[in-house]
């Protein structure tokens, strides 16, 4: 009798739960849907925002949409480090960059619009070398080159340069 009773106290229970999980899922599912439309919504904003920047990197293009631009004709330039210890260090650089071939700037400035400008791409790179001493500019490359292409997309546009890399980088005192 003890086993009969606890069996229909345990159907009555199943029962019970079935219900109310049936109730929870239709009063919760439609909620559930109308929060994933709107984070899908988000979602697409943001990643339209996202291409529609103002920096594209080197990942987005194609590679027939990059050229490759040696500043000073792929000659080594010397650039002076900042003093440290009392010392004058000196870097040995060849700086290529990364152009895309998309950028409305590439087109209306011809087939070698860097040629006529590198002054200012040298200027931008000297004044950004000559903030760091010879010990920060060997352990942070990476920092340097991303300055360095934060300055030359201020002064030609982010579409335009998209990349910086170095062919050679010596310090020396």
């Amino acid at each position: 009798m003890k086993k009969n009773l606890m069996s229909v106290i345990i159907l009555a229970l199943l029962v019970v739960n079935l219900v109310l999980t049936s109730v929870l899922m239709f009063t919760i599912y439609p909620q559930a849907k109308a929060a994933n439309e709107l984070i899908t919504k988000i979602c697409h904003a943001i990643s339209l925002d996202l291409s529609s920047g103002s920096a594209t990197g080197l990942g987005n293009l194609p590679l027939d949409q990059v050229e490759m631009y040696s500043v000073n004709g792929g000659a080594d330039m010397t650039f002076n480090l900042k003093k440290s210890d009392g010392k004058t260090a000196y870097a040995l650089l060849q700086v290529s960059l990364s152009i895309n071939k998309g950028s409305v700037n590439y087109e209306s400035s011809g087939t070698t619009p860097l040629s006529e400008k590198e002054t200012l791409i040298k200027d931008a790179i000297d004044s950004v070398i000559g903030n760091y001493t010879k010990d920060e500019f060997e352990t942070d490359k990476e920092s340097v080159k991303k300055e360095i292409l934060k300055k030359l997309q201020n002064t030609f546009g982010a579409e335009y340069v998209i990349g910086i890399s170095f062919g050679k980088a010596v310090t020396s005192d």
